[in-house]
């Protein structure tokens, strides 16, 4: 189950419209659950430690990373709102866009730059 979950939020760093980091923190919870082996191997990857590491131990974001990832996403999600004619899926992807916003706004801690990268430095 950790290596689906890990597969599939590796896609989701491609795709916006997979959430990468609730995968990749259910491919953590499986490994830690799983075995010390994979949870070693897991936390040690460049994925864990540049896209979750200061997310779960701070559980915030800089104003600089949630624009960046905010704004590839919406630049992702942009391509089928333009390309495809169905009124459902425009419908579903304005509100995965609205919702997106919401939860970074009100959901994940905005934390000024020096203390991301004092925790990143250590």
């Amino acid at each position: 189950m950790g290596f689906i979950a890990l597969g599939f939020g590796i896609l989701g760093i491609i795709l916006p419209v997979l959430p990468t980091t609730p995968l990749l923190l259910l491919a953590s919870f499986c490994f830690v659950k799983g075995s010390e082996r994979f949870e070693h191997w897991f936390k040690g990857t460049k994925i864990y430690k540049r896209h979750l590491e200061s997310f779960v131990r701070e559980r915030s974001m800089t104003l600089k990373q949630k624009i960046i990832i905010l704004l590839f996403a919406d630049a992702m999600i942009a391509v089928p709102l333009i390309i495809l004619d169905s009124i459902l899926i425009k419908i579903f992807l304005i509100l995965v866009v609205i919702y997106k916003y919401y939860y970074f706004i009100t959901k994940i801690k905005t934390v000024p730059e020096t203390i991301v990268d004092s925790v990143d430095k250590s």
